[in-house]
This record gives C-alpha cells, sequence and structure tokens, in this order.
C-alpha cells in the first residue's frame, strides 16, 4: 500500500514516526512534507497528500498537525476524501470499518507513541465493510461532495 504522510511543524515529530511505523509493516511512504519543525501551514501538506489519494497516486494518506483538527478540516475539502479525525484506537478501527476513511488525522502533540502507534497499525489493516448500512452511508457522504440531497439514496439494506 502507497500511504502518503504529512505534517506542519507541530505534528512534525508524529510524522517522522508515522513514517517508520508505516514502512515496518511494509509499506511505502510518500512523504508530501514538512521537512523539518519550522513553522508552515498546515493545509499546504494536508491538501498534497488528500489530492494524492484523490488522484489514485496514494491508496491512503496520514497527517498530523497539533490537533489534528486543522488537518482533517482541510483534507476534507478535497474531493473523494473521508477524512477522520482519531484519538485512539476504536476511533481508527470504525472510521475505516464503517465510514471508509481513506485519510487519518492525528494529534502530534497529545497523543504517546505506543498509542499512535497502535492507532496506524489498526488503521492500516482494518478493511471498509463495503455492505449494508454502511455502504450507502458513505453513497450518501459522496451525494452531499456532488451537492445532492443524500436523502435521495434509498436503498433499504439496512
Amino acid at each position: 500500500m502507497k500511504v502518503a504522510i504529512g505534517s506542519d511543524h507541530r505534528g512534525f515529530k508524529a510524522k517522522q514516526l508515522i513514517k517508520t511505523i508505516v514502512e515496518q509493516l511494509g509499506h511505502e511512504c510518500i512523504d508530501v512534507g514538512t521537512a523539518d519543525s519550522n513553522p508552515i501551514d498546515y493545509p499546504d501538506p494536508a491538501y498534497l497528500a488528500a489530492k494524492a489519494v484523490a488522484e489514485k497516486r496514494a491508496d491512503r494518506a496520514i497527517l498530523a498537525c497539533g490537533t489534528g483538527i486543522g488537518m482533517s478540516i482541510s483534507a476534507n475539502k478535497v474531493k473523494g476524501i473521508r477524512a477522520a479525525l482519531c484519538y485512539d484506537e476504536l476511533s481508527a478501527q470504525i472510521s475505516r470499518h464503517h465510514n471508509d476513511a481513506n485519510v487519518l488525522c492525528v494529534s502530534g502533540e497529545l497523543l504517546g507513541e505506543v498509542l499512535l502507534r497502535r492507532m496506524v497499525e489498526v488503521w492500516l489493516s482494518t478493511d471498509f465493510a463495503g455492505t449494508g448500512r454502511h455502504q450507502r452511508r458513505v453513497q450518501k457522504i459522496e451525494a452531499i461532495e456532488d451537492n445532492k440531497d443524500p436523502a435521495e439514496i434509498t436503498n433499504n439494506t439496512q
């Protein structure tokens, strides 16, 4: 799997750890920056990583900033992106299994190394349920992206 990895200055240390974890798990990293802890604006790497996923140059992306909030907001502006701000293993797992999240956003300052490692491992190893209500809900998200009413998606699978 190709995983785009990005951060701002506040997430730089976490990004370096995430790169190591992703590579240890046998995946390829596409580092979209930043290259150091000098201040930068989080929307810049968020856009680069999200575009890599949207354009299928990467399968997924992981982003880190101080809280993860800015990265999540920014990445979700790119069509086709379902960026999830996660804070523990369960939220990381559910974001993949139920929501087919293709971008994981994390705090670079609030998570310890052990928790961050477990979150990345779980997120990369969890598949999307892909059927029933979960698929319908993702279709509704996609309808919103196309400026359509999600209530128009009415398949009866529960």
